[in-house]
């Protein structure tokens, strides 16, 4: 695999004006299943790399915190891992909107997450940011693919973080599709907490994150892509249930989390968050009136 320097981080509002123009080649590739197009292809075979990104300005400290007020951490000089994905995040959208890229990114669902957290990461450290595409395959509704960013502490040898997050391209069948299992039905357990989340969550995630994708930030966005209204972002209930597990997780973890059905603002989520006998956390999150899952996934201390 190529690796290719870039001397900063790239702005993520610069990749959502590309990848709403229809950046790459993923217009020409939209094929519906039994069509005769082409149904396999390639991700781009590069990683990107920003060397020595400074955590020690004004504008990360600032952002910070907005961060944690907004999701609930507690005050720190240490960056959870949902706001290292914030970091390297811009990052994995440059290399989705590039024109070698298969698929395209406005309409894209963020389906999973898994991240490991292998050594805190402290305000003021400079990292090394790098971001790669892997797995492509196909879906029941469209094509998978995941998205790896990892940051480094600059004169440490192995990342401090990965994150490997899964994304499904809706109705882009560009690749062969496994067999449907059956899904076991939901059954919601006791909850811990209820989030009341206003109609102004998405913005203000987006405000700290950058991450201003149209589903969150604009009723009609989120309609032109099937939604009543704006959605929450995942990464934002993740982090939410994340900050509830609390200092219990210590200062490595690994955070898996599965999204089901998007939180549509304004909305209510009940959400538990447990210690199990064998010290791995549960998180889930659920709509009460509806039984309808939002989000379940784990929190395990290294």
């Amino acid at each position: 695999m190529t690796v290719e320097e870039l001397g900063q981080i790239p702005p993520l509002g610069g990749s959502f004006v590309r990848g709403a123009s229809g950046s790459g080649v993923a217009a020409a590739r939209r094929v519906l299943p039994g069509s005769d197009a082409p149904q396999t292809t390639t991700l781009p075979d590069t990683t990107l790399r920003v060397a020595e990104v400074s955590t020690s300005g004004d504008d990360v400290a600032r952002r910070l915190a907005e961060y944690e007020r907004l999701v609930g951490e507690r005050p720190s000089e240490t960056m959870p891992a949902g706001f290292l994905h914030v970091l390297g995040f811009p990052l994995a959208t440059a290399l989705m909107v590039r024109p070698e890229f298969p698929l395209p990114l406005l309409g894209m669902v963020h389906v999973e997450n898994h991240v490991s957290l292998f050594r805190p990461v402290e305000l003021g450290e400079s990292v090394t940011v790098t971001a790669r595409a892997e797995g492509l395959r196909g879906h029941r509704r469209g094509t998978q693919v995941d998205l790896v960013t990892d940051v480094t502490v600059v004169g440490d040898d192995s990342p401090a973080y990965t994150g490997v997050s899964t994304y499904l391209a809706k109705g882009v069948h560009i690749a062969p599709a496994p067999e449907e299992t059956e899904r076991p039905e939901f059954v919601p357990p006791l909850p811990t907490a209820r989030w009341r989340l206003d109609a102004r969550v998405g913005k203000a995630y987006a405000t700290v994150s950058g991450d201003r994708n149209p589903i969150h930030v604009s009723v009609l966005g989120a309609k032109a892509f099937g939604f009543p209204r704006t959605i929450a972002h995942g990464m934002y209930t993740a982090a939410r249930a994340l900050a509830q597990v609390g200092p219990a997780r210590g200062d490595a973890y690994d955070w898996d989390v599965q999204f089901a059905r998007p939180v549509v603002l304004p909305g209510v989520v009940d959400v538990s968050v447990r210690p199990g006998t064998d010290g791995v956390w549960s998180i889930t999150g659920w709509n009460a009136r509806k039984r309808l899952l939002h989000l379940n996934g784990s929190v395990t201390p290294r």
